[in-house]
């Protein structure tokens, strides 16, 4: 099978609903053999720009994300070393499904703002370590979710926040428990 097969055969899930789908795919999928890899490719299928680093989520809880992106030749910079922008790419990956596996059911989020700094030249994997909020309720509402990344020794290599605004999918009543 290849990958435009894979594509044909996986539709792009919708987010809206009253489920929190990304949580529900990690959970079915995570024990299951390559689910890992074809976890991160649905995730990739649903944001595309982000599938672009061939990224593997590796680990995802309430709370936590760790997703590695390889190195390879098509991330990498003038300098060989890994591209600012992919490394980028990785913090709002790890980011944003720690908090979209955080989420309420009725729950949805946008990245309203990112900060990142680069500490030293990144090589070899690179391991994105997201440690997000656990909104208790989809109430309109700001928060911020560190990521930092590290090299396979451990050396932080960077270091972000994400902004991210999270409210009500459409159609849900405003800010209800679950």
């Amino acid at each position: 099978m290849v990958l435009s097969d894979l594509k044909r055969l996986i539709p792009v899930p919708r987010l809206d609903g009253n489920r929190n789908l990304i949580r529900q795919a990690w959970d079915v999928m995570r024990g299951l053999p390559g689910g890992k890899v074809l976890f991160s490719k649905l995730v990739g299928r649903m944001a595309p720009y982000t599938g672009t680093i061939h990224a593997t989520v590796v680990a995802l809880r309430g709370g936590h994300a760790e997703v590695q992106m390889a190195d390879r030749k098509a991330v990498r910079n003038h300098l060989d070393c890994v591209h600012a922008i992919a490394l980028a790419n990785l913090a709002e990956l790890a980011g944003n499904v720690a908090l979209a596996y955080s989420l309420p059911d009725d729950g949805r989020f946008i990245v309203s703002g990112m900060e990142i700094e680069y500490l030293k030249k990144a090589r070899g994997t690179i391991t994105a370590i997201g440690e997000s909020p656990v909104p208790r309720t989809s109430a309109r509402a700001q928060y911020d979710v560190p990521v930092s990344l590290r090299d396979a020794s451990g050396e932080e290599v960077a270091r972000a926040i994400l902004h991210s605004l999270v409210g009500p999918k459409k159609g849900t009543p405003r800010g209800e428990v679950n």
